[in-house]
Parts: structure tokens; sequence; C-alpha cells
């Protein structure tokens, strides 16, 4: 996906008739994720993990393959599709993170969740560095790119067939007991802190990263330059994985979703200063950085608002509010930057940012969400 993002949109651009839409294959693939959570959810509840993020990684692999040929034979409504595919292969891979969270103790489950996240430090790398590679391997402008993806989906399955998930843990989630309906669970105070976090920092990381390479290209920088602000990106979003767990369990889930929200204004401001390569390289570094903040402290808080039985349901809602906030964004931002302009982006993504504030800033009593109502404690 950091391949993608880096020449999602510039492919868009090229195919497109109407610029305005340059950054629709990058928002139905947010589109395809919103609209997969809940049945990836519960695929995996009822097939298990393994034969889940399989499904979900072959569907990149199929995403790759369409967007290639849409590429070369110059079909702007085939990429467009193609991209839901890639979609649905992340909403399977957002579910990582709660399965590293189910299978280590109550103390390290934020740094569970934070290492996994973690591993997308590599692809801050290889995925830029393959772009950069493959942008003109071919007389087609980014099909070698493109073709790239689904080499990277076939690797991933072959990871993943030796997979194995404790069994007392899947077996938690078919167990009965006492199961709340979902609007009980989603109107809990401490359900909606967590999810006004994962929601506006996915949203406002969707978009600056989606209007990024279109706002620079207008300003005339390179793609090099594109290229390197979006991996330098994609490095904050990752690199603090080794250490977010750590800062959630000595501060707090939100102490930490508010250091998320300040390094995000710091960002929204540093680009507001001027347009220069500068200037996008530190606010989009501050972005990737709030945002892991904000992701890693939500997603850890999530975990406290429900039992093994309603893990499935309440993750599937958690994450089709996220991701449909992700993908309003993404369109929002092409359309914004094309009919508004780049200032406008930042004050939305500034106001953004204040409503995850009110949440944060929304104090819970104990009673409203005891540990021991926590999906995983109870798990233990």
């Amino acid at each position: 996906m950091t391949l993608i993002s880096a020449v999602g949109s510039l492919a868009g651009y090229a195919l497109a008739s109407n610029k305005a839409l340059a950054t629709l294959p990058s928002t139905m693939s947010v589109i395809g994720t919103a609209l997969s959570t809940i049945p990836a959810s519960l695929l995996m509840k009822r097939v298990g993990r393994r034969l889940g993020f399989v499904v979900g990684a072959l569907c990149a692999t199929a995403g790759g393959l369409v967007s290639a040929v849409a590429l070369a034979y110059d079909y702007f409504w085939l990429l467009t599709a193609a991209a839901l595919l890639l979609g649905v292969s992340v909403a399977f891979a957002q579910q990582y993170r709660f399965a590293a969270a189910e299978t280590s103790l109550p103390e390290l489950r934020s740094r569970a969740i934070s290492f996994v996240l973690a591993g997308g430090l590599a692809a801050a790398f290889i995925g830029p560095m393959l772009a950069r590679g493959t942008v003109q391997l071919f007389d087609t402008t980014y099909l070698g790119s493109y073709l790239c993806v689904p080499v990277l989906g076939l690797l991933t399955s072959a990871l993943l067939v030796r997979l194995r998930m404790p069994p007392p843990t899947e077996e938690a989630v078919r167990t009965g007991g006492p199961v709340r309906s979902i609007t009980e669970i989603v109107r809990q105070p401490i359900f909606i802190a967590a999810v006004l976090a994962q929601m506006m920092g996915q949203g406002v990381m969707n978009l600056l990263m989606t209007g990024t390479p279109l706002a620079m290209m207008a300003h005339h920088h390179t793609f090099a330059d594109t290229a390197f602000v979006i991996q330098w990106h994609v490095v904050g979003m990752f690199l603090p994985g080794f250490f977010t767990g750590t800062l959630v369990q000595r501060w707090g889930e939100r102490p930490l979703i508010l250091l998320g929200i300040a390094l995000n204004v710091l960002g929204v401001a540093a680009a507001f200063v001027d347009v220069g390569v500068p200037n996008f390289l530190l606010a989009m570094t501050l972005n990737g950085i709030g945002w892991n903040f904000m992701f890693v402290a939500g997603s850890t808080l999530v975990t406290k608002a429900y039992t093994p039985a309603e893990r499935s349901r309440t993750q599937a809602a958690n994450d089709f509010l996220v991701f449909g906030t992700a993908a309003l964004t993404s369109l929002s931002s092409g359309q914004l930057l094309h009919h508004r302009g780049w200032q406008v982006v930042l004050v939305t993504a500034a106001a953004m940012l204040l409503l995850a504030l009110a949440g944060a800033l929304w104090r819970t009593s104990p009673a409203a969400s005891p540990t021991a109502r926590s999906g995983l404690a109870a798990a233990d």
C-alpha cells in the first residue's frame, strides 16, 4: 500500500479525463476497505485468522493484476474498480493488530499492536523504492510499479501458510455468554473516545497523504521529491511502533492520543506556512508520527470495550467507522484540492483534529468501562 500511495493519485491523474477525479482510485481503495471490514471480521470468526489473512493477500494479488491491465489499456474506470480489491485486502490486514492483541498477555497488548504496526517500517522504504525503480520500467508509466503488487501479495500468502493461532483464542470467540447489542457497545463513552481517535487520525492521514502528491505536482516538485516525502511519512507512521506500546503502558491511551493530535496540528501548521519540499517533508513526517500515536492508543483502548463473544462485530464496527471516514476524506481530498486549493485541505484537517480532541478529553467514569468488561481481559 505504500507503493500505491506513491503512484496511485498520479496514475489516476494520468488516466482521468476529469482531473478532479484523480484521487478516485485511491478513494475506492479506502471504500473497499470500509465495505469489507464487517465481512472480513465475520469470515475470520467462521474460518479462523489464517485463512482470512490468506484471502486478503490474494485480493491484493488480484487487485494488482487488474490495475496493471487498466494501465496497459488506458482504462481509468478499470483502475478504479481494481482499487476496490486492493481495499478489500487492507480490510483483512487491519485485523493483524487485533490478532496480535488476542495472543498477548494483558500488560503487553499495546506493545503487540505497536510492534505489528512497526512492521510497516520496512514498507516505508520498500514501497517507494519499488515505485521509483519501476515507474518507467515499461513504456506505460506506473505499469511496472503496479506489477510489483501481485508479487508482494503472493509473498504474503506464502508467509501466512504456516500461521497458527492458539486454539483457546479462537475458541473464546465462539463460546456463549452474555452478548450486548452492537448499539449498546458503540454507545459506550470508552468506545466513542477510542474510535474517534482512530477515525480522525486515519481521516487526516488519508486527507493529506492522498492530496500531497497532487499538491507537490501542482507546485512543480519532482516525482523523486514526492516519493521521498511519502517515504518519510510512512517512516513516521511505523518507526514509533517500536516504542509506542511502551508509551501507552507508561502514560495511558488518552495522553498519547493527545500527543498525536498535537503533532498533527504542528504538521498542518508547517504545511500551511509554505509549499516547499522541506515543509511538505516536515508536515507529512509529523502527520505519520501523530497517526501512529492516535491509531495505536485508540486501537488499544477499544479492546477494553467488549467481551470475547462480542469481539468480531465490535472490531468490525470499529474498522467500518474508521475506514468509512478514511474513504470520505480520500475522496474529499481530490475535490477540495481541485476546487478550493491546498490551504482548504489543511483547514479541513485542522477541524477534524478538533473533533478528535473533544473525544480524547471526554472523560469516562470507572463504571462506564470497568476492566472486568474488557473483552480481552475477560478472555484471560
